[in-house]
């Protein structure tokens, strides 16, 4: 690990009880503007459907959105699920945002549906689609489409058709592959992309998953050396009693998520403290509380420095989950931009 700490955000737009989409919107505009003044470098966007307490359906208008109102951190998708989009229409997407600020896009791309299996289906069956397992063609086709130069298709008759997601880029998106298993390590590290393995959604694999990338790594003419961070969740507060009741709402939701239980809007602090889970429900509580970062300022920073230096990286993105008191505003979300502030504070001042 390098002497200092780079920090990110990763936004899944989290939707409160009482509160509108409009309102998780613009709470997410609020944090985004704040991490760009704190000094984070990125701040990304996931795509997940039909889930009541997530609102980050469609990273690209997220990101436009976002691009327009901050000054320098760079803006992105952690990810866009390929699987549910056309190859053609995902370059042309970010081509168009790379030219909304130049320098400043980022396009993470997984390969998992970010959904259930009717909403897989429904999108299927209702736009244009990928094919999961032509993934890796679909990957370096962006690849292609997004260059200055283009791809080029060979029609029936035998003539070449040549193909570009924008008439004269000067400049392209920085394509990421994420994943949470081998697979998605092996395919970046063969394609010589930067790669993200989804460390906040499941710890299980991540050393494999690393080791597998390193090792395996072919060098590319944009990205000579591999190039990696993690993602973990991170409820921070001037107390560890706060931060425990900040995180708690989300907790209950990734129980109710892991034991199929019906999905609903993110409680808050004091609806989570009133509504105990089973055995069930708070064994895996306990198992998520020791994989997240949930601390006071100096207790966060310090368990951040220990993950990077463990794993040999320089950036970890932070996915602010901390939640809402009753009391507070709906069009805001001070639990994870206190989280973001207090992070700053211990490792991104000076």
């Amino acid at each position: 690990m390098t002497a200092s700490l780079r920090l990110s955000v990763l936004d899944l737009v989290p939707v409160r009880s009482g509160q509108s989409s409009a309102g998780a919107v613009a709470a997410s505009v609020r944090l985004a503007q704040l991490a760009d003044r704190l000094g984070f470098t990125r701040y990304w966007f996931a795509e997940h459907h039909n889930m009541p307490s997530v609102a980050s359906t469609t990273p690209p208008v997220l990101v436009a959105s976002i691009a327009a109102r901050t000054e320098r951190i760079r803006v992105g998708s952690g990810g866009v699920m390929l699987p549910n989009h056309a190859p053609l229409v995902v370059a042309e997407q970010f081509a168009a945002l790379e030219a909304l600020a130049p320098g400043r896009i980022d396009l993470g791309i997984g390969r998992a549906p970010g959904s259930d299996p009717v909403i897989t289906q429904l999108l299927r069956i209702s736009g244009p689609t990928a094919d999961v397992d032509r993934f890796p063609e679909h990957v370096a086709d962006i690849l292609s489409l997004l260059s200055p130069d283009g791809a080029s298709l060979r029609l029936t008759s035998g003539r070449e058709y040549a193909i570009t997601a924008t008439p004269a880029a000067t400049d392209v998106p920085t394509l990421w592959l994420l994943g949470s298993s081998d697979y998605s390590a092996k395919l970046a590290a063969s394609l010589g992309l930067p790669y993200v393995f989804a460390n906040h959604f499941s710890g299980e694999g991540l050393e494999r998953a690393l080791e597998l990338y390193r090792t395996e790594y072919q060098p590319s003419e944009a990205h000579p050396v591999p190039e990696t961070f993690l993602t973990v969740n991170a409820s921070v507060a001037p107390t560890l009693e706060e931060a425990r009741a900040r995180a708690l709402p989300q907790l209950h939701s990734m129980a109710r998520l892991r034991t199929n239980r019906p999905m609903r809007a993110l409680e808050t602090v004091e609806e989570a403290a009133a509504a105990p889970l089973d055995s069930i429900g708070d064994e895996l509580i306990a198992g998520m509380e020791k994989r997240w970062i949930i601390a006071d300022a100096a207790g966060a920073a310090s368990e951040l420095r220990t993950l990077a230096a463990r794993h040999g990286i320089d950036e970890v993105m932070v996915s602010p989950i901390g939640g809402s008191y009753d009391a507070e505003p709906a069009d805001a979300t001070p639990g994870r931009e206190q989280t973001l502030e207090l992070l700053a504070g211990e490792l991104l001042a000076g």
